[in-house]
């Protein structure tokens, strides 16, 4: 019988493109997450396991890890501020305890390729990167850990901060960092030796450098970005006035990676970051053609964007709200106020039209009503540190569960019947955009769109009436465009009551 593998960070940007590659090599796969209805939508959720557990949960990752034979710890937060290296340490820590009770064969681990600097003089980010490995290991289990520096693949946060500096700014001031050489590799490249790490032999358990056959700046990395895109020569002026702290205020204002994440990256960008050693060779062989180099992973990845191919992204890992939160659907009384807005349309457009056109919202198809009011809401968002409008979609036409759209995440997909986005901007309250489809007889169907607040405290009582009034501008519009993309010309006596 092939192997179990246990994998962490499934709805993550790397685990949720290893499990398909696990699965494609024979390997038998279970998943352990906190929230599998965002897995059922994926093309594989049918071929695993699922084991519904918290990291930090003792018991839940004991059972877990039942009769595993390689563990996957893809487990990192950037957005635990003070307490990261603690909490990381208690994750890596319990895991590695299930792993020892369970006799599991081999821990694999993907952490971050550090400097070659004291441990203490290293970032808090770098830093608990290899601490974790150092916990792993100290379980006696045997532990591969593979130290990678920036990942090159469509949807990588590294990536996407590369992609939208450089596509954006044609001519910028920069930290000084930007003149710091790291070792970038292919995202495929990391799924290669991710896989390839299940069948390390027992006595091997130790770190291993990875990276791509290029040694390069990241202001070199723009400047070949830009060509790759075909873009004119960025012109980069790198200055050493630029703290972290304010470089990453400039990253989060320019791309859509937010202000909380693009600090620890930040941080972690002072040091060069170069393999200092290839011995992972030895075991996992480079392929025929040998490793992708930066252009050619460039190339591929976008490819996958313009092609909207791009299986998993970094704004897929975080999910915030608890299972205590209220869900629309709930009544009023069940967790205090919920303030609504219902618009509801009739059409004679079918179900199954009205669903496409319900299901392309966001993203560079906009919001269908109000575009000028989104984008302020968006900077506004922006300035207050949350994610504004610029995490755009990872698909323009379809979407899974737990997909971002923009600053939404999608909570609910029953197609075509219903399709419920959950709020991710800064609000003192939580927030729902809600559309449900129904088919009328003797034709046609009915659209009933939903906008849903639960708000916190006074300030979110006051929040909710002093926006209400912008949503008879938003929300009419927004219903009866959708309507109006769904049949595709303008319909007489079509309105929102």
């Amino acid at each position: 019988m092939s192997k179990l593998c246990l994998v962490t960070g499934a709805t993550g940007y790397v685990g949720g493109r290893l499990i398909p590659r696990l699965l494609e090599a024979g390997y038998r796969v279970r998943v352990m997450v906190r929230h599998p209805e965002r897995l059922r939508d994926l093309p594989w959720f049918n071929e695993v396991e699922v084991a519904v557990a918290d990291a930090g949960d003792t018991e839940a990752v004991e059972s877990a890890m039942q009769n595993v034979d390689v563990a996957y710890y893809l487990l990192h937060s950037l957005q635990l501020g003070a307490a990261l290296e603690t909490e990381e340490r208690r994750l890596a820590r319990n895991f590695a305890n299930a792993a020892r009770i369970n006799k599991v064969g081999r821990i694999v681990y993907l952490g971050g390729l550090a400097p070659n600097i004291p441990l203490a003089k290293m970032s808090p980010h770098m830093r608990s990167r290899v601490e974790v490995g150092d916990t792993l290991r100290a379980s006696g289990v045997p532990v591969a850990e593979l130290r990678a520096a920036v990942i090159i693949g469509s949807g990588s946060a590294s990536f996407e901060m590369l992609r939208y500096l450089t596509e954006r700014l044609p001519a910028m001031i920069t930290p000084r960092w930007v003149r710091t050489k790291t070792q970038p590799i292919a995202v495929r490249d990391v799924l290669r030796y991710l896989v390839g790490a299940a069948e390390l032999p027992p006595e091997v358990s130790r770190p291993f450098d990875i990276g791509g056959p290029d040694v390069i700046s990241y202001e070199r990395m723009m400047h070949r970005y830009a060509a790759v895109a075909g873009l004119p020569k960025r012109i980069i002026l790198p200055i050493n006035l630029l703290s972290p702290g304010l470089s990453s205020h400039w990253v989060g204002l320019v791309t859509p990676v937010p202000r909380r994440l693009a600090r620890p990256l930040v941080q972690s960008l002072r040091h060069d970051s170069v393999c200092t050693e290839q011995d992972i060779k030895a075991y996992i062989p480079d392929p025929p053609e040998g490793l992708l180099g930066f252009d050619r992973a460039v190339e591929l990845a976008l490819q996958r964007i313009r092609e909207a191919d791009v299986t998993t992204r970094w704004s897929s890992a975080s999910y915030p709200g608890v299972p205590s939160d209220p869900l629309p659907t709930d009544p009023s009384w069940a967790g205090g106020t919920l303030y609504t807005d219902v618009r509801t349309v009739e059409t004679q457009a079918q179900p199954d039209e009205l669903w496409r056109a319900v299901e392309r919202i966001g993203g560079e198809h906009g919001w269908y009503s109000a575009s000028f009011l989104w984008e302020v809401r968006g900077l506004m968002d922006r300035a207050a540190g949350g994610v504004g409008l610029r995490r755009g979609r990872r698909d323009p036409d379809h979407l899974f569960v737990g997909d971002t759209v923009d600053f939404w995440r999608v909570e609910e997909r029953q197609p075509p019947h219903l399709l419920r986005l959950r709020a991710e901007m800064k609000m003192p309250g939580l927030a729902w955009l809600e559309f449900t489809i129904d088919a009328l007889e003797g034709g046609g169907s009915v659209l009933r769109q939903r906008a849903v607040f639960y708000p916190h405290g006074l300030t979110g009582h006051a929040y909710w009436w002093s926006v209400a009034p912008f949503h008879r501008f938003v929300f009419p519009g927004m219903a009866a465009q959708v309507v109006h993309e769904a049949e595709g010309h303008p319909r007489q006596g079509i309105g929102s009551r």
